[in-house]
């Protein structure tokens, strides 16, 4: 998350006009609000923290600070007075101190254990004055000088007010007060030469001289640039200059070259760029720099360290070396004359070993902790980080992976052991030795719970061994904090909904309690009269062409009546549709309970009524959605389809039968039961014996299946959507008399109301009239069977 502090120039100076008539107040504020809209383009400046500091006397110099949101930043940006003295040094020091408040409670510094460049905290400083003279209250200043003593603890550590991810940038503003008459300059913008272009350069940054506005908006894109991951490092050389290559990219002996005269690439002050990690969006490293002094218990006190650790690189041509099971670390070094100087080596395959002075115990120079490398396509410049000591500690590991297989001879450790002498202590695993607990200091009522913990140290079904002291289960190592993927794989699976076909409720802005218009009950008649276009998909809901179709013959629906077409029946030629959607007479349902060596057949013949007449069809034949009689295009369902619908419809009873209804039969155990025709004419075929008993269901079984269907209608008719064919199968398993299933039905009605189901109402009104045609047709059967008598 990048820091832009803004060092705005308040002193009286500023109130100076230019020849636009603005002042330069005005113009720093505007040249803030530019700023902010072009690196509002780049989409890693929603993590940016913004800070705005001026001249004023500490504290009040601090305008905008940690605890400071955006909107109170924008508000003192406007109401900045130009009034007082140029305390540039007094101001630079509040405006460190102020990115430096919290660094040392984070440990971000490392004192004592090596820098890491992954731990950073970037931070662009950006001033805005008019270059004048320098003023405090005892005078005028010619130099710039930055106060020495700091309140902050721990600021002791470091020589530098700053630090090495914190740069500063200058925008000295000499704009004249008379338009110009020569023509304007074009390029780069020049350095200013006022005193606070070498505090600049000292940073990492670098001042900008700027007389036109073209100049200013130049320069702030450019500023915007800068805005980069990293720390700085000075790169310093040693030794002698390596020899000059030819152009075939080979060393050329014969050319002289000279060590003595000072190069641009012998020493550079440049960054380093730190790229977060794309899974994380952190910088994740393994390697530190080396610290440049050896660490001993004996000292009293750390000795300060410099802002910008100075790395030393030898010219002497080696080899790359990395191998497979040992992470390495890798940076871009920014462009500078060191860059250039070699690249134009053209030598991808060679690297110069990179040292800090004084890291080692037993050597000035120290061991070599990595190396610098042109890329293989020669575009850029990389710094490897690697452990300490790497061309002694790579040999040995690699021996012990490939000739040892990780079991390794006394020669091997007594190698290794050398190593670990010349390496500094806080390369070394900084973990703490597991403390185990005396079993005599277990308190007696805590035996029982540290048992249970020992039993699960033994069987490993914790990550860490758990049993020790709470502080260190709770010590993470610095590098791991951030690393919060991990911790969720370690977290639990979440449980799963309760009811999966209900839609979620959705916390919405504001109101909690507030559903989801998406989600809302709607009038199913709005919907269709605005037609399928706008209709929003339903969770669940398919995406089928059958889906469309149904929409299709619902809305023709509502224009006219249906009569159900005449379908064929590829069982028994034409007739109504097949009995595994509807039974063929409403009083039919009355199931008996057989064995397994009892087989049911039903008198076919005796389907037929006294007065020769076909029996009706069932009371939900003609009446049901015309999407359960044209699932196919020869009208009735195909064989898959009608298997899959009937499996989804097996529903068990509370008595322990299952209920087919595609099938009319109830399965209970090892026992079939099968559904005769007509219960009172139905013949009974023993195949291995008489039937032994046969039992009926009683009022009570018929009352618990009522009551169950009863709770299943009321909820099918809350769900959303115009799937109704589960009603309708519901429906035909009412146990009971045309009286009763008139009941049922007249309550799905009411229940339809509650909820607005238009469409489902005229169904089932069309249900109650077939009800009601049957009950008069019994009647008049029965009348006509008396007078015949």
């Amino acid at each position: 998350m990048p820091i832009l502090l803004f060092l705005i120039d308040t002193s009286a100076s500023m109130n100076q006009r230019t020849d636009l008539g603005t002042s330069y107040l005005d113009i720093a504020k505007g040249a803030v609000e530019l700023f902010l809209k072009l690196r509002a383009r780049d989409p890693a400046s929603r993590g940016d923290r913004y800070m705005l500091v001026t001249y004023d006397e500490p504290p009040y110099c601090i305008k905008a600070g940690w605890k400071e949101n955006h909107a109170t930043f924008m508000s003192e940006l406007k109401n900045l007075q130009a009034s007082g003295l140029t305390t540039l040094g007094q101001a630079l020091r509040s405006s460190f101190d102020l990115l430096n408040l919290n660094r040392l409670i984070s440990g971000i510094d490392n004192y004592g254990q090596g820098r890491n460049p992954f731990f950073l905290e970037p931070s662009i400083l950006i001033t805005i004055t008019d270059g004048n003279k320098l003023t405090s209250t005892a005078g005028v200043q010619e130099e710039l000088h930055l106060p020495l003593n700091s309140p902050l603890p721990g600021s002791e550590l470091t020589k530098e007010p700053f630090r090495w991810d914190q740069r500063l940038f200058a925008l000295v503003l000499r704009l004249p007060g008379l338009a110009s008459t020569e023509p304007e300059h074009l390029g780069s913008v020049p350095t200013d030469e006022s005193a606070i272009t070498q505090m600049c350069e000292v940073t990492g940054g670098r001042s900008y001289c700027v007389r036109t506005q073209r100049m200013l908006n130049q320069c702030l894109e450019s500023l915007v640039q800068k805005i980069q991951s990293g720390v700085v490092i000075n790169f310093e050389k040693t030794g002698p200059d390596p020899l000059p290559v030819g152009e075939d990219g080979l060393t050329d002996s014969s050319r002289p070259s000279n060590s003595f005269a000072a190069q641009p690439w012998h020493s550079c002050h440049k960054l380093i760029y730190v790229r977060p990690n794309s899974k994380t969006g952190v910088p994740v490293g393994h390697w530190p720099i080396p610290e440049s002094f050896w660490p001993d218990q004996n000292l009293p006190s750390l000795p300060p360290r410099t802002s910008h650790p100075v790395v030393r690189f030898s010219c002497v041509d080696c080899e790359p070396m990395v191998i497979d099971k040992l992470p390495f670390d890798k940076y871009e070094l920014e462009p500078s004359p060191l860059t250039q100087y070699i690249l134009e080596r053209k030598s991808p395959h060679t690297c110069w070993q990179v040292f800090v002075t004084s890291s080692g115990k037993y050597n000035e120079l120290g061991y070599p902790f990595g190396y610098l490398k042109a890329s293989t396509t020669l575009t850029c410049v990389n710094l490897f980080v690697m452990p300490y000591n790497y061309p002694v500690l790579l040999p040995l590991l690699d021996d012990l992976f490939k000739v040892h297989k990780l079991k390794p001879n006394l020669k091997w450790r007594q190698a290794f052991d050398s190593y670990l002498k010349t390496l500094p202590p806080y390369y070394l695993l900084d973990l703490k030795p597991q403390t185990y607990r005396n079993a005599y200091d277990i308190p007696r009522r805590g035996l029982l719970d540290q048992l249970t913990r020992m039993r699960s140290n033994l069987l490993k079904t914790h990550k860490f061994i758990v049993g020790q002291d709470e502080d260190s289960l709770h010590s993470v190592p610095v590098a791991q904090m951030g690393n919060y993927q991990e911790y969720l794989k370690t977290l639990a699976s979440p449980l799963r909904e309760i009811d999966p076909d209900q839609p979620k409720r959705l916390h919405t802005f504001g109101n909690p309690f507030k559903q989801d218009k998406k989600g809302m009950m709607i009038d199913e008649a709005d919907e269709f009269v605005a037609g399928p276009q706008n209709k929003v998909k339903r969770p669940g809901e398919p995406n089928s062409p059958l889906s469309s179709k149904r929409r299709r013959s619902m809305s023709l629906l509502l224009a006219k009546p249906q009569t159900p077409p005449t379908v064929t029946n590829h069982v028994g030629g034409k007739g109504p549709p097949s009995a595994s959607w509807f039974p063929s007479y409403p009083n039919l349902i009355k199931p008996t309970l057989v064995h397994t060596d009892v087989t049911v057949i039903p008198d076919v013949h005796e389907e037929k009524r006294e007065n020769g007449q076909i029996p009706p069809d069932g009371f939900l034949s003609k009446s049901a959605p015309p999407e359960l009689m044209n699932m196919a295009g020869d009208g009735i369902p195909h064989h898959h389809q009608l298997d899959s619908l009937s499996d989804d419809f097996t529903s068990l009873r509370k008595d322990g039968l299952i209920h087919k209804p595609g099938t009319h039969a109830l399965l209970g155990g090892s026992k079939h039961c099968s559904v005769s025709v007509d219960d009172r004419k139905a013949s009974v075929t023993p195949t291995l014996g008489t039937v032994p008993n046969t039992l009926q269901i009683t009022p009570a079984m018929a009352q618990g299946i009522n009551a169950d269907i009863k709770h299943q209608l009321m909820k099918e008719v809350r769900k959303f959507g115009r799937k109704y064919e589960r009603i309708f199968i519901l429906l035909e398993e009412v146990q009971g008399s045309l009286a009763v299933k008139k009941q049922f039905v007249e309550f799905t009605i009411k229940e339809a109301a509650r909820f607005k189901r238009r469409v489902l109402i005229q169904y089932l009104e069309k249900v109650l009239d077939k009800i009601d045609s049957h009950h008069h047709l019994n009647n008049v059967n029965h009348i006509n069977r008396r007078s015949s008598c």
